[in-house]
């Protein structure tokens, strides 16, 4: 059976057959660089990765492309709210691109943790603002764009497919289907191409264009940097859900338009991290980070290893109840791996029994059937309980799906570290109340403790391996 992946654009799971035999375009939403990136962002860039390992191991070469959106993102899709980038930098006193520096490097920090490969080409919006005026202008050429309030706005009345992605209803489109927020608008559902002063007049990122000083769309970026580096049609575009109706719809209105032809062939989606039933967000102020769960004790192992036991397309309920589960069933299978490593080597392939060479194919079928990673890992520990293959093959076979889970499975645990002698005895007693505390997840009662720490000249720091106890 070959690869087979749902297809937003159709709703159905189909053939995967690239565009050139053995070789894949794939681009991927990459993060708006405002704050950090929570943990719910970093879901999707592990089904991301999950897909890339899993192309790569069923043998194509794989051109992974990701923007970095460092030019200004409104709070809203649709063209409404405040500019994300200066919000953050007015409350954080600096300048928009002392921002976008920090949280990108932030946000690579944070993928390199959890093992997430990085993309071929990480392209920045702010080095691609020519490609995106020249994807303006041939809009403007090919009589798709109009010019109002000193803004270019892309007109969906004159693309006829607008929404199929979406399955979005025509006749709901008309102006006045929802309230109107820009009355620049001729439709509620056009958007922004280019912004100009007129709109933003002290706005700290602004270009030269041929209609004034300004700055992009958010959703041109996509359009502009992915035809660059991929071409004009590509194998696979993935995102989250919450891209469907707006962001990736209006990036295939505008890059069809441009082109006249089929932009991607399937469109891939994450589905939702909650958290006492509600969307994890930024905005909703509900948010957890990748080092939130390091000072929590967790390696960021420990939440890939989460995040694969549930399919990218099924909603993922988070808590810590879930992760202390992740982080057991992830230790105890690195350290059967380990067991094996100091006790024998790997099997040639080319000699692995028949009942071996069948994991291999049931690993490959599950992968293969729509990214189904938690059968994958089922997969694996099936493996290890059965007695009919040998340890060699085990070790062989462990090593080689873990190319595609991506958990480093034959990288020893560091040992934990402790805490040092010399500290005196009430930081000490401290230390411990608050691993009780944490144990019986009385978390406020752990940040007490750690806040009277730091009163006594001492900081405390968790890690996967261990707690840290040094002196300020």
């Amino acid at each position: 059976m070959g690869l087979r992946l749902f297809n937003t654009m159709g709703r159905s799971v189909q053939d995967f057959i690239p565009i050139n035999e053995g070789k894949v375009g794939f681009y991927g939403c990459g993060p708006t660089v405002y704050n950090y990136a929570h943990i719910g962002n970093l879901k999707t860039y592990i089904f991301e990765d999950f897909l890339k390992r899993t192309l790569t191991y069923l043998g194509y070469k794989v051109k992974h492309v990701m923007n970095i959106t460092d030019v200004g993102h409104l709070t809203d899709d649709a063209d409404d709210g405040e500019d994300k980038m200066a919000k953050s930098a007015r409350e954080k006193g600096q300048s928009v691109y002392e921002i976008a520096d920090f949280y990108t490097k932030a946000f690579f920090n944070d993928i390199d943790r959890l093992n997430i490969i990085r993309p071929t080409i990480s392209c920045k919006a702010t080095e691609h603002i020519a490609d995106m005026i020249a994807l303006v202008k041939t809009l403007e050429e090919r009589g798709y764009t109009y010019e109002a309030g000193g803004n270019i706005y892309f007109s969906i009345d004159k693309f006829p497919d607008y929404g199929k992605l979406a399955l979005l209803d025509r006749q709901n489109l008309q102006a006045g289907a929802r309230i109107e927020v820009d009355g620049n608008k001729r439709n509620p559902y056009d958007f922004v191409l280019w912004f100009t002063k007129s709109k933003f007049e002290n706005h700290a990122m602004i270009w030269d264009s041929p209609w004034g000083k300004g700055y992009p769309g958010w959703h041109l970026e996509c359009s502009a940097m992915s035809m660059k580096y991929l071409g004009r049609h590509f194998d696979i575009h993935c995102g989250g859900i919450d891209h469907i109706n707006i962001h990736h719809t209006n990036e295939i209105a505008q890059s069809e338009a441009a082109t006249g032809e089929k932009w991607v062939n399937y469109w891939l989606h994450g589905e939702f991290l909650v958290m006492n039933k509600a969307k994890m967000a930024k905005s909703a102020g509900n948010f957890l980070t990748l080092d939130t769960l390091v000072e929590k004790g967790y390696d960021p192992l420990d939440y890939r290893y989460f995040c694969l036991g549930g399919h990218y397309r099924s909603q993922l309920n988070f808590s810590f109840e879930s992760m202390d589960s992740a982080k057991k069933a992830r230790t105890n299978l690195k350290s059967k791996v380990q067991e094996l490593m100091s006790k024998t080597k790997c099997a040639d392939r080319n000699s692995l029994s028949d009942a071996a060479k069948q994991y291999i194919a049931s690993f490959t079928a599950d992968i293969s059937d729509d990214l189904n990673s938690p059968r994958a890992l089922a997969e694996v520990w099936t493996l290890l309980k059965d007695n009919g293959i040998s340890d060699s093959e085990k070790l062989y076979l462990l090593l080689d799906f873990d190319k595609v889970l991506g958990l480093r499975l034959d990288v020893p645990e560091k040992p934990a570290e402790t805490v040092a002698e010399d500290i005196p005895a009430e930081v000490l007693e401290l230390v411990e109340s608050r691993k009780a505390a944490r144990k019986n997840k009385d978390f406020a009662e752990a940040d007490r403790c750690r806040d009277r720490i730091k009163e006594l000249g001492y900081d405390i720091k968790d890690t996967p391996q261990g707690t840290i106890c040094k002196k300020l």
